[in-house]
């Protein structure tokens, strides 16, 4: 896989552009500030319809403009296929795949596949648990599209979930409002509040269901990922602790207790290649079970206290959290290691994805430059930006292009 042709239309820094690419090593090169991130990060959005650097979409569209288009030529299997995608803050996003219109964008997903490296994957190391629920869910979409649509389904639950919750905890006899509050809230009546009780375990039966089909495709994915995480760190550094990682669920209440250890997840069998496949019933039920023993702490916060959404990616170096215990060199190193396991993980599965490093060596001392630049220099077509010329390893020579104001210029 590969992408032949990138073109952007009020994108960021960039009123129009147009880049022609090819297989093998593509390095971006200019100052900082000069737009070289925008273009890896354009081919992001098309492979994850989402940015890695902000949250929203509204940054994306270029000041004064009412919406960004991206466009990419995606070849794989020597087949092509035009893919653009219309960015519209405030308003429905718009897909089309050869010219013609998709009903949603997310039908994309899956044409595309890149594993990105950049400074911002630091926080998968020192970040909030959320980073990491990101990269796991990413990654599951990246290698099943239809996981966008569980993801999306138990999301939406769980907002209706939440909003349930908040009302019957602002309903609740004896609650301390000020007078501003209860005059505000005046409305909704003790009645109003066993409505909302009523439907809750409507909720929480959908809440388990998506939740456990969304737990048990993390927890797979992470059984994959283990062996190929420990193997890809210690190429990165030899001399370390070695790496290790484990899902951590909310469900149980029992200190040490998960998922895991209670069996619905069986190792992989020693005697076959199968991977490991996680009991989704059996997750449900313990979902279920779990919402009704929270309950009452839920109803007091007013927040949903059990499921996928509060769980964590737990990384190790030896016996010790990488969090707070890693060195800089050691958390740039696991860092590698989760994006170069995803990326042979999803290799496996179908076809080398497009590799994006931004940045990202210029971070790295001469021995980590060197074993990574081994490492994803067999990679079908990889991007490189760099602010200097010098930050592109000897392995990686190939094309290049200057990035300075607004302009993108092959260099012959």
């Amino acid at each position: 896989m590969h992408v032949a042709h990138l073109s952007l239309t009020d994108f960021r820094s960039y009123s129009a552009v147009e880049l022609a690419l090819e297989p093998g090593v593509t390095a971006l090169v200019g100052p900082n500030g000069q737009g070289k991130t925008n273009l890896v990060e354009a081919l992001g959005y098309v492979a994850t319809l989402g940015s890695f650097r902000v949250a929203t979409d509204a940054p994306l569209v270029r000041q004064g403009a009412a919406r960004a288009i991206i466009r990419s030529v995606v070849v794989r299997d020597d087949r092509r296929a035009l893919v653009e995608i219309e960015i519209n803050p405030g308003r429905a996003n718009r897909a089309r795949l050869n010219r013609s219109p998709v009903p949603r964008p997310r039908e994309i997903l899956g044409l595309l596949r890149t594993v990105l490296f950049a400074p911002e994957d630091l926080a998968l190391v020192k970040g909030d648990p959320a980073d990491r629920r990101r990269f796991l869910d990413d990654l599951l979409v990246a290698r099943a599209p239809r996981f966008a649509g569980v993801r999306a389904d138990y999301d939406r639950v769980l907002k209706q979930r939440s909003a349930l919750l908040r009302s019957a905890m602002q309903a609740r006899p004896g609650r301390r409002q000020s007078p501003r509050r209860q005059e505000a809230e005046a409305g909704f009546s003790a009645a109003g509040a066993g409505d909302a009780l009523s439907t809750l375990e409507v909720w929480d039966a959908h809440l388990a269901r998506h939740g456990a089909e969304l737990l048990a495709a993390r927890l797979e994915l992470v059984h994959a990922l283990r062996p190929l995480v420990a193997k890809a760190y210690a190429l990165l550094a030899p001399a370390s602790p070695p790496a290790d990682m484990e899902y951590r669920d909310s469900l149980s209440t029992e200190p040490g207790a998960s998922v895991e250890s209670q069996g619905f997840v069986p190792p992989q069998p020693s005697t076959g290649p199968g991977p490991a496949v996680a009991d989704r019933a059996g997750l449900e039920a313990a979902l279920r079970a779990s919402l009704i023993e929270v309950r009452q702490a839920e109803l007091e916060r007013g927040v949903t206290l059990v499921g996928p959404h509060r769980d964590d990616l737990l990384l190790r170096l030896g016996e010790l959290p990488a969090r707070g215990y890693a060195s800089h060199g050691e958390s740039w190193s696991f860092a590698l290691a989760l994006r170069l396991a995803a990326y042979d993980l999803l290799r496996a599965e179908g076809g080398d994805p497009v590799l994006i490093l931004d940045d990202v060596f210029a971070e790295l001392d001469s021995r980590r430059r060197r074993s990574l630049a081994e490492i994803v220099a067999p990679a079908e077509q990889v991007l490189i930006t760099a602010a200097v010329p010098e930050d592109v390893p000897a392995q990686l020579a190939g094309a290049r292009f200057d990035v300075a104001e607004g302009s993108v210029t092959r260099v012959r």
